[in-house]
């Protein structure tokens, strides 16, 4: 069974032969520990199957992720960087009157992405046909949705602007559906198996608006977007940080069938009443927790996560994104515990 296949198993409940893991490396983590860090990757087919040696300049940082540098994205929303190979912030907005909004255009999201032009289609579509040629998932993206809105806004105007209505508004929400609506109608039609979506709607302990707020203002964009996906037979991978299970099954309605939530902001007990079973849950491991755990608790952190979300039908995933305060020791000690429990009766 290739990776693919597994993957997909995985998502719909089929009995996958073993728990999809993968770990993240921020451009700031590379940067710090290079070489060393290289090593440790080759040594881990299983979770990084696809990196080629020697194929990794660690001094390169992409554009929003490198100290001081201020730019300006293809929406118009100006960012700025104070940490070094980490992602900026919004710093200017263009929408924050809302008199620039009469006249404001959005990006052809056919011809750019949020910072770069977009590949030339027809080489998108020749790297997808190889891609499923050699076994392999093929996942195609959207666009922010909330976090766009409050990018263009600012986040004190839109949640002022969600209490108050103003006749702006429904328009504006509208745009930025319309715009991830092309996008992932031409992903659609080259043929991808995953849409992958997101957008952060939680802080540490809470949602940043009411239940009654997501479903009036959010929940109709995000069931145009994932429905859309859904009907034409891709799934909808929906990534979000902090706190956010008083709406899984409002995302559940929406489409969202892989979802992809925070253990801490949420609780391993929280995501699973609220999860388990009901779609596929590819858990965001605690990553407050690796720069100060030992590897024998990062160990028993993936074990207890296994035992209560774990499941030989499937409908479980795993995930460790690793920033550059993690020591390289227990950047292995995450790959060696995927690599020990990736089989459910293990």
């Amino acid at each position: 069974m290739n990776s693919r296949e597994n993957y997909l198993r995985t998502v719909e409940f089929r009995c996958p032969e073993w728990i999809p893991s993968s770990v993240g490396l921020m451009p700031a983590t590379w940067k710090k520990y290079r070489e060393k860090l290289e090593d440790m990757v080759f040594q881990h087919p299983f979770i990084f199957s696809l990196y080629t040696k020697g194929t990794k300049n660690f001094d390169y940082l992409p554009v929003g992720y490198r100290k001081g540098e201020h730019y300006t994205d293809c929406w118009g929303c100006v960012w700025y960087n104070i940490q070094e190979g980490l992602e900026g912030r919004i710093v200017k907005h263009p929408l924050a009157d809302w008199k620039a909004f009469a006249n404001y255009k959005a990006p052809d999201p056919l011809k750019f992405s949020e910072r770069l032009p977009r590949d030339d289609w027809k080489i998108v579509e020749a790297r997808v046909k190889w891609m499923r040629q050699e076994g392999q998932l093929v996942v195609g993206g959207g666009d922010r949705f909330f976090e766009r809105l409050h990018f263009l806004r600012g986040f004190r105007n839109l949640m002022i602007d969600f209490m108050t209505d103003p006749p702006e508004l429904r328009k504006f929400i509208d745009i930025v559906i319309e715009h991830n609506l092309k996008l992932i109608n031409k992903w659609l039609e080259i043929g991808v198996d995953v849409i992958g979506l997101g957008d952060d709607l939680g802080t540490q302990t809470s949602l940043m608006m009411s239940p009654m707020i997501f479903r009036k203002y959010l929940k109709p964009g995000y069931s145009l977007i994932c429905g859309t996906a859904r009907k034409a037979g891709a799934h909808v991978h929906f990534h979000s940080d902090g706190h956010i299970v008083e709406i899984i099954d409002d995302l559940i309605e929406c489409g969202v069938d892989i979802i992809n939530p925070q253990i801490r902001a949420n609780t391993l007990d929280g995501i699973v009443k609220t999860c388990k079973g009901k779609l596929c849950v590819n858990l965001d491991l605690d990553r407050q927790l690796f720069p100060f755990a030992t590897p024998k608790q990062i160990e028993e952190h993936i074990k207890e996560a296994v035992i209560k979300l774990g499941s030989k039908e499937g409908g479980f995933m795993l995930h460790a994104e690793c920033e550059p305060d993690v020591p390289l020791e227990n950047i292995e000690a995450i790959c060696q515990a995927l690599e020990k429990y990736r089989y459910y009766d293990s």
